[in-house]
């Protein structure tokens, strides 16, 4: 049995992590020591680097949840495990798009730059002003 620390450190997610999902109902409630110390089972550190793996990759908590629900069905197709994955690929690939499109504008307005002066600043301006953009970001 592993303490809430042991748990935190073995996985890497904080304490307040860890009670936030048991409260969410991700982990299961830790069963209680004599001492009312929280003890979790190798079931739940896995469960919570699960957990913590997909987060990492960006999942919602809602697709977690319905990932953990798939999990406790091995038979089951795994038709539906890809089409979340596929949705986050999705949101990850437009999240890139935006990402280089604020790259591109960051960079054309830090080297259309050549006042030395704030009052000559096209940083400044082209902040102060949208239309001096190249276009959405």
């Amino acid at each position: 049995m592993l303490t809430i620390g042991d748990l935190s450190r073995q996985t890497g997610v904080k304490v307040p992590t860890i009670r936030y999902y048991e409260q969410m109902g991700l982990i299961e409630a830790a069963e209680r020591s004599e001492g009312n110390q929280r003890r979790y089972t190798t079931e739940e550190k896995d469960r919570l680097s699960f957990i913590r793996h997909a987060r990492d990759l960006g999942l919602t908590l809602e697709a977690i949840r319905k990932l953990i629900d798939l999990s406790a069905h091995p038979d089951r197709p795994c038709a539906d495990a890809d089409r979340i994955a596929a949705e986050q690929l999705r949101a990850v690939r437009k999240k890139i798009e935006k990402l280089k499109r604020l790259e591109s504008e960051l960079e054309r307005i830090t080297t259309h730059c050549h006042g030395d002066q704030v009052k000559d600043c096209y940083v400044i301006r082209a902040l102060a002003h949208h239309e001096l953009c190249d276009g959405e970001h």
